[in-house]
């Protein structure tokens, strides 16, 4: 048994190579990331005698090219969530933080968990991917919701309120119904300006060009309601180009959304577990990929309990003696980002109210007892991550 515990770090990583009964293989050492140091720790991890286990924790991006060349090696490596690496035989009072010490713990820590290690295989490239697509996915919506707000500010003072003449879902390519109106219509004196006639043949125009449905009565609600606005800014080329260069970054960047979201579709169902999960309520072709990014590979815990404790939605403990606290917070110390898709997820349950499923069951049934909105959101996440454990779990073992 040739425990080898690797502490990744960017660019580099320390190793040491242990054996049962503090037998040292090999003192803690560093290696950089590149091609030829991998090489050397490849050959030096297959000429030792025995069978080599290689553990490290999953923090970044950095321990991935790691993996996966020596998985590519055929080395057995197993990746593991570093709050565990860190909670592990913590029996001494001095606190030591160094790579030399987390490599020699993680040794440790796979010695001692041998026979529970999971490997890491070719499918966690491709989840690593759609986790990575998600955390870009994200950056990407801020980005969009900052500049639709910004949009819609600078409306403000050219055309009030144009941002509320439709409420269209975007398209595919990410374009707007109202985006593209006021591309068109930027300042209210394009309206204004026109007979009411002229504006109903314009818009009609308008709607065929852009393959939007055309409704005369919506046409004169848009022009009665534009003949009272008094706008900030002059209608000239200078307030022109502000609100055209808003809607042009408004419209990459939904673009960018829109193609991430259909990538991320396109990658979530390469995996087993896609089918299950996209059957489930509340769950959709935007939050199921997400929720399957976010949670990763489910055989990785060994409960159900496990997988509540990583999203942060697991009630928390307080007992001393014979003091048992009766309302505890969650602990909230696992995924912030799985959090949030979470309560997407119940967030749709509590607007659809689809009363034949369990969760929404749930989440009825806590209102119904005077809960909280948090309390009971967070519990309806709970019992939807439980359920969520099962039928994954049972799909792959029915699977093999």
């Amino acid at each position: 048994m040739n425990a080898v515990g690797i502490d990744v770090s960017k660019g580099k990583s320390t190793v040491t190579i242990l054996r049962p009964f503090g037998e040292i293989v090999a003192k803690p050492f560093e290696i950089k990331h590149t091609s030829s140091e991998i090489n050397s720790l490849i050959s030096m991890i297959k000429s030792i005698e025995g069978e080599s286990r290689v553990v490290m924790e999953y923090t970044g991006r950095y321990y991935e090219s790691l993996a996966q060349a020596l998985t590519d090696a055929s080395i057995f490596v197993s990746v593991i969530n570093p709050k565990l690496i860190k909670d592990f035989d913590n029996e001494s009072l001095r606190k030591i933080k160094s790579d030399k010490a987390d490599s020699i713990k993680i040794a440790r820590y796979t010695l001692d968990k041998w026979n529970n290690l999971t490997a890491y295989n070719s499918l966690d490239g491709i989840r690593s991917q759609l986790k990575t697509m998600n955390r870009q996915f994200g950056f990407a919506m801020k980005h969009r919701t900052a500049m639709k707000n910004n949009l819609i500010g600078l409306l403000e003072q050219t055309y009030p309120g144009a941002n509320d003449f439709f409420n269209s879902p975007a398209r595919n390519d990410g374009s707007q119904k109202w985006v593209d109106f006021v591309d068109t219509y930027w300042h209210v004196d394009c309206v204004k300006k026109m007979s009411l006639s002229n504006f109903i043949t314009h818009y009609k125009n308008w709607c065929s060009k852009h393959k939007y449905n055309f409704s005369a009565s919506k046409a004169e609600k848009i022009y009665m309601y534009s003949k009272d606005l008094v706008p900030v800014l002059a209608k000239d080329g200078i307030s022109k180009m502000i609100i055209h260069q808003a809607i042009d970054l408004l419209n990459g960047t939904s673009k960018t959304v829109e193609e991430l979201r259909e990538l991320m579709r396109e990658t979530a169902s390469k995996l087993p577990e896609y089918h299950v999960v996209m059957q489930m309520k509340g769950v959709g072709p935007s939050l199921g990929p997400q929720l399957i990014a976010e949670i990763g590979d489910i055989t990785r815990f060994s409960h159900k309990g496990a997988l509540t404790a990583y999203a942060g939605v697991d009630p928390g403990v307080n007992e001393s003696g014979t003091y048992t606290q009766q309302s505890v917070p969650t602990t909230k110390r696992g995924s912030a980002e799985l959090r949030k898709t979470l309560f997407q997820v119940m967030d749709i349950l509590v607007k659809t109210t689809p009363i034949e499923d369990t969760v929404y069951q749930f989440i009825d049934k806590k209102r119904a007892q005077g809960k909280t909105y948090y309390v009971y959101m967070t519990a309806g996440a709970n019992k939807f991550l439980r359920v969520y454990y099962g039928k994954v779990k049972e799909y792959l073992n029915n699977n093999q």
